[in-house]
């Protein structure tokens, strides 16, 4: 994952952190707001491709405006296996960030600042600058969250 924030030009900072049992719990052992801990999420489409949905914490898919933001009908949560055979990452560790594919990024335009995000492994978060991230990237910008 960081060798892949490299190429990208992206600064990085890669940290430790104790098991977390959610959201919440993770942003306070981080220091940082729930909405600033991004969630990657991957999502199906009925073609059988993915896409990243990169949402702020504190917030959920608006399925309604991610399908408009993608042009399509249909888009689903894949499977565990599923997501895992699509990123080579674990769910709870997903990261568009060297992932064995570079589907599309589709982020909720409310990700600003410095955000955290998962790493790839399990006990691990990346900090990263929102904008860069999403320009290294090259993310649709969107309202896609409630």
């Amino acid at each position: 994952m960081t060798e892949a924030a490299e190429r990208l030009g992206l600064d990085v900072e890669l940290v430790e952190r104790p098991a977390a049992d959610s959201l919440e719990s993770a942003a306070a052992l981080l220091g940082l707001d729930p909405s600033s801990i991004v969630k990657s999420l991957v999502v199906g489409r009925s073609d059988g491709t993915f896409l990243f949905a990169l949402v702020p914490g504190d917030r959920q898919i608006a399925w309604a405006k991610l399908r408009a933001a993608v042009g399509v009908n249909k888009l689903r949560l894949p499977s565990a296996e599923e997501a895992l055979a699509a990123t080579d990452y674990e769910r709870g560790t997903i990261t568009p960030l060297g992932s064995s594919t570079a589907w599309p990024v589709f982020a909720d335009e409310r990700i600003a600042g410095r955000i955290a995000m998962g790493a790839g492994e399990h006990g691990y978060s990346v900090f990263v600058d929102a904008a860069a991230l999403l320009a290294a990237l090259d993310a649709t910008v969107a309202d896609i969250t409630n």
